[in-house]
């Protein structure tokens, strides 16, 4: 059997090592000259491959509109974050897993790990055509692909075909996208790719940033919407970056004006902050820097969406319940991730696409999000392993 792979990302690479291995001739394609260069590139943080969490835990990190209800723990039973670990152990690349339950390669580097992939899928006789933009498929027995390289077209011909061309986020390393329209030209429903796990913005005063612009806000509670997160979060010129904002990103976007609720001081009550003030009447910012130990960049945040404060009473809940209101996300292309993708109402439980049989779908492609925390890996791992033992099944069946 002949399986065509097209993407060269992490969800395209376990997809063809897959098939491979299950005894297909498999044919991968990319449209950059070398492959995994998004992977790569989340490899300058350090390659967070997946997270450490109990399985009933991390199932629940994944979103999307009409996502089915067991998808997601069907999927990663057959491939999870222990299977994920062993697999680099065989590519000879040990794994650690962090404090914060994050798991790491132990060389905290992407391209000792990837060299090693791309010579496994060698040694699996996986044929490599790189430059090669796919243009067209069409259905059929067998499936036909048309694509554009720098000498012109080519066509080549599938039994079937595995599409993991990514999202919108990082359009320089090749997931730029531009697959939706010829998806939806076919007929297929594809919800548009929107940012997601970025940062947002925020109209802050020069007055604030010359305080609080590239300093770490640390140990906070963010709210959205009944949601919270605990974690930190960086004041940029544009807005806020970090952690609870890209976990709270599903959230804010369905809000009809987004904002977050800042708690600055967790660890206290606004009475017992009050009570800290004792007999304090006036300069109640400059006290809390010392009594509260209120960070600059905090108290600048404050005082410009609450103040002046005339009471440690009503700085305490300034402090407890900052409300900051948010603008818009940031572009696409500056996200980690993106949201939108092919509905899942046009795919069945084996991610072939309903009105174009033997053509499966995987990665980032598909209508769901994670936080970062390895989850975002770890799902395009366990959507290529998927669609490829069910693109090798459909066609032995056949």
């Amino acid at each position: 059997m002949k399986i065509a792979v097209i993407g060269g990302g992490p969800a395209g690479l376990r997809a063809a090592e897959v098939a491979a291995a299950r005894g297909a001739e498999v044919m991968l394609f990319d449209a950059k000259a070398s492959v995994g260069r998004k992977f790569l590139v989340a490899g300058k943080g350090g390659l967070n491959l997946t997270h450490s969490e109990a399985f009933e835990r991390f199932v629940t990190r994944y979103s999307g509109p009409e996502q089915p209800a067991e998808f997601w723990s069907k999927t990663l039973a057959q491939f999870d974050a222990n299977a994920l670990r062993a697999w680099a152990a065989r590519l000879d690349v040990g794994t650690f897993q962090a404090s914060s339950g994050r798991v790491y390669p132990k060389a905290l580097k992407a391209a000792p790990l990837l060299r090693r992939w791309v010579g496994r899928l060698r040694e699996l006789n996986v044929a490599f055509h790189m430059h090669h933009k796919l243009t067209a498929l069409h259905a059929g027995t067998p499936l036909e692909l048309e694509f554009l390289l720098e000498s012109g077209p080519a066509v080549y011909q599938a039994d079937a075909v595995v599409l993991a061309l990514g999202g919108a986020s990082w359009p320089r390393t090749g997931s730029d996208g531009s697959w939706v329209d010829s998806l939806r030209a076919a007929g297929i429903g594809v919800d548009p790719l929107t940012a997601a796990n970025c940062g947002w913005e925020v109209a802050w005063p020069q007055e604030v940033l010359e305080h609080a612009e590239g300093v770490p806000l640390k140990n906070l509670i963010v709210r959205a919407n009944g949601h919270e997160v605990i974690g930190e979060l960086i004041v940029t010129r544009y807005g806020l970056e970090g952690g609870p904002i890209y976990q709270l990103g599903t959230t804010l976007r369905g809000m009809p004006a987004a904002e977050i609720i800042i708690d600055f001081k967790p660890t206290f009550t606004a009475e017992q902050l009050e009570r800290k003030m004792e007999s304090v009447r006036r300069d109640f910012l400059g006290e809390a820097k010392i009594r509260w130990k209120l960070s600059d960049a905090a108290r600048a945040i404050v005082e410009h969406f609450h103040g002046p404060f005339a009471t440690a009473a009503s700085l305490a809940a300034a402090v407890k319940f900052c409300t900051i209101p948010l603008l818009r996300a940031r572009p696409v292309e500056e996200a980690i991730s993106s949201a939108g993708g092919v509905r899942w109402s046009e795919i069945d439980e084996s991610l072939m696409l309903r009105k174009l049989p033997g053509v499966f779908v995987a990665g980032e492609m598909i209508n769901w999000e994670a936080p970062t925390g390895g989850y975002l890996m770890q799902g395009c791992f366990a959507t290529g392993d998927l669609a490829a033992r069910s693109a090798v099944a459909w066609v032995s069946a056949r």
